[in-house]
Parts: structure tokens; C-alpha cells; sequence
């Protein structure tokens, strides 16, 4: 994740093809060509090995869309084993499901897998309520992206002394971010939460990679515009 002060620096000059962040998840082996093309043609074997090496890239997400409700009762590994056996499921599909070729693609597809166990793990265990989570789900992920983004920039103060700093941080940033676009959030979660590259982003947007980036940026510059607005943050911004 990157830091609070990098966050805050001039991001015009930046080249909307270039990747403005570097993923934790950068020095994961990439998938071989070779293991690509037997996934594509039904190798479950080959699925298995390939939902292993994205295994901690797909916790993530479940982490985050997980409802909040459920966070106590649903274990994450139960979640990831239940889509494996959906994708193993769809394997015959992946051609058709999967958008666009090579590991990215199948990344994506497997992320749309995770998205939909969850919605089935949300009606199966919230039960009279699911009709209401579905009607919440967008106020939440609105929500849930502002808490996130504030979370990873400020979750670092930590010490009783700054207790009070931060929920102040906190609060005015969550508002100021639910100013913000659904598409722009959703960017920023994408690229800085669930650490996609700007191909997967573009992939998941159905858009562009170029325009994947200039919207990226864009959004950057707007959560730039939201921290230098907020009463005294850049004198007492931590370093």
C-alpha cells in the first residue's frame, strides 16, 4: 500500500500507461503459458495449481466484500474453497466467462467466481435478511471502499496518543470520499486495495487499459484534492 505522503504528491505529470503503484503481490510467481492453456482447456489439475498461486490475492478480496454481518460465522478459507469448487464447476465456461486471454483474464474470472459465492453465501446465511442485503449492498460497498481506503491510509496510527487524530482523520475523509463517483472509488479500490494491475482493472471496467489509466489517475488527483482539503491535514499529516 502506498504511503501517506506519497499519496499527496503531484500525480499531473504522470504517464497514464505507466502501473503507479507496486502490488505486494508483485513477486508472486507469474502462471506459465503453458499451465494458461491447460486451464483453458479443462485441465483441473492445472485449475487447482492456478487458483493456489492467486489464493492470497483472492483472500483479500473475500476480506474485504465479506458483509460485516457475517464476518464472525464465515470463515475465509471456507469461502475460497467453496469458489474453487464453483470454478471447477464452470471450468467448461472459462473461454466464454473469462475476459480477454492469458493469466489475466482467467485472474478476473476467478474473481467474478469469488463474487458470486459470496451474493450465495450472503442469501444462504443471512436468510430473511438477504432481500435487505441486497438493498444494502451498494450503500455498503460505497461505504466499505471509503472505510478501506481510510483504514490503509491512517490504520498506522496506532498509539493511544494519536487515537484521537485519527478518528477525526477518519471521519472527515469517509465523508469526503462518499463524494466521490462509485466508478472513482471503485478504481481505487480495485487498484490499491485488491491490488489489480491496470489491465485487470481495465478487464473488470470493461474499458480500456488506456482509459483504465487515465481514469485511475484522475481519481488519484480527486482523493489528492479530498486530503489537502481537509481542515490542517497537511500540517499534521504523519509522515
Amino acid at each position: 500500500m502506498p504511503r501517506l505522503t506519497d499519496l499527496i504528491r503531484p500525480v499531473a505529470s504522470a504517464d497514464p500507461g505507466q502501473n503507479h503503484i507496486v502490488s505486494s503481490f508483485s513477486s508472486e510467481p507469474s502462471p506459465t503459458a503453458e499451465l494458461v492453456d491447460r486451464v483453458i482447456h479443462g485441465d483441473r489439475r492445472a485449475l487447482a495449481e492456478l487458483f493456489e498461486l492467486y489464493r492470497d490475492r483472492l483472500r483479500k478480496i473475500v476480506r474485504f466484500r465479506l458483509d460485516h454481518r457475517l464476518a464472525a460465522r464465515v470463515d475465509v478459507e471456507d469461502v475460497l474453497q467453496e469458489a474453487y469448487l464453483n470454478a471447477q464447476d464452470r471450468l467448461q465456461y472459462v473461454l466464454t466467462e473469462s475476459t480477454g486471454d492469458g493469466s489475466g483474464g482467467l485472474f478476473v474470472w476467478f474473481r467474478l467466481i469469488v463474487g458470486q459465492t459470496l451474493v450465495d453465501i450472503h442469501r444462504r446465511h443471512l436468510g430473511a435478511q438477504a432481500r435487505d442485503a441486497g438493498r444494502e449492498r451498494t450503500s455498503r460497498d460505497a461505504n466499505a471502499s471509503s472505510s478501506v481506503m481510510s483504514s490503509w491510509l491512517f490504520g498506522h496510527l496506532t498509539s493511544p496518543s494519536q487515537a484521537m487524530l485519527r478518528k477525526e482523520l477518519t471521519e472527515q475523509l469517509e465523508t469526503a470520499l462518499d463524494s466521490m463517483s462509485e466508478l472513482d472509488r471503485d478504481v481505487l479500490v480495485m487498484r490499491h486495495f485488491e491490488e489489480l494491475t491496470n489491465q485487470e482493472s481495465a478487464r473488470v471496467l470493461g474499458i480500456s487499459e488506456q482509459a483504465a489509466s487515465v481514469r485511475y489517475v484522475r481519481a488519484l488527483k480527486r482523493l489528492q484534492n479530498i486530503l489537502v482539503a481537509i481542515p490542517g491535514f497537511v500540517e499534521r499529516r504523519p509522515t
